[in-house]
């Protein structure tokens, strides 16, 4: 059973990292809360493992975490584990909670499995070269998590699971978006090769290492991506009516919140150089507030006959 202190570290963890899905998470309903904190701590502290361990340590980090997965999966099936490997899972509280989420809900191994590989992108030092590279890593960083959240809810029907996989790839993409300087301070480019040639930006990639080129293609190209990344909030909107009106309200909170960051970006004209976007209390209250009125109007005009909309990469 997990203590207290291990909930206040799960708390900590969005509160600290997530301010907006922090607040959805506070409107979800108390028997999905708890396991949605747990499920987010989780893929927080993975990524944190890797990328905030030295460059030479990343892949003995993400070694590591494959091995976790182990013990965690492993044990969700009864299977006995190597006396290390139980150990330091039993050290962990995070690990531990993971694990009884997993087994409680059945989540496919395959989810968490990719949101290493995406991880393991980053230690490669991926170059994304096409759109379907990006549509790539954004379902393994992003994409998974909302297909594990599904399972969190109580919700596996697949075509759900479409719908809240591309509402995790257009919070990725938006997240692409917003963070190109950071990214770029990193030695990262994550807007691909042919949508950047599209705008005659093809040649920033090469000034990686140095600052930041000014390019009136990089704007072009960000709005290009939040363009395709609003086909992908469609498809998510499209998935919402599979979920119970609690759930439905937070995730109509979260996925609200984190569109107007590609408003804002919109509003200053994709220039990545003018700095980070955020999104302000009142601003994030007053979109709870439509959420709830559109779970309300949702409820009263329900389509009884749900059909799938994913959208067509191009």
């Amino acid at each position: 059973m997990t203590q207290p202190s291990a909930e206040l570290t799960f708390q900590q963890t969005i509160a600290h990292h997530s301010r907006s899905f922090a607040l959805a998470s506070k409107l979800l309903p108390a028997s999905v809360r708890r396991d949605a904190l747990v499920l987010y701590a989780y893929c927080r502290r993975a990524d944190d493992a890797v990328d905030l361990a030295p460059r030479e340590a990343q892949p003995a980090a993400l070694v590591a975490l494959r091995a976790e997965l182990d013990a965690v999966y492993a044990e969700s099936a009864g299977a006995p584990l190597a006396e290390d490997t139980r150990a330091a899972a039993e050290r962990d509280p995070i690990t531990r909670a993971f694990a009884e989420v997993v087994r409680r809900h059945q989540i496919p191994r395959d989810y968490p499995q990719a949101l290493i590989a995406g991880m393991e992108m980053d230690v490669a030092g991926m170059r994304y070269q096409r759109w379907a590279d990006v549509q790539r890593y954004s379902y393994c960083v992003a994409g998974t998590v909302g297909r594990m959240m599904c399972h969190v809810m109580g919700v596996s029907d697949e075509r759900a699971l479409q719908h809240a996989e591309d509402l995790g790839i257009a919070m990725q993409l938006t997240n692409i978006c917003r963070d190109v300087l950071e990214d770029w301070q990193h030695g990262r480019l994550y807007l691909p090769a042919d949508v950047l040639e599209r705008y005659g930006a093809g040649d920033v990639a090469g000034a990686l290492g140095g600052p930041l080129p000014e390019h009136a293609g990089l704007a072009l190209a960000i709005e290009h991506v939040l363009d395709r990344a609003d086909e992908f909030y469609r498809s998510g909107d499209a998935g919402l009516r599979y979920l119970s009106p609690r759930c439905r309200l937070a995730i109509r909170t979260a996925r609200l919140v984190y569109s107007s960051i590609g408003d804002e970006l919109r509003a200053r004209g994709c220039d990545p150089r003018v700095g980070r976007v955020f999104v302000t209390t009142p601003r994030k209250l007053a979109l709870a507030a439509r959420a709830a009125w559109d779970t309300l109007r949702s409820q009263r005009f329900a389509d009884p006959s749900p059909k799938p909309w994913p959208p067509t990469a191009t």
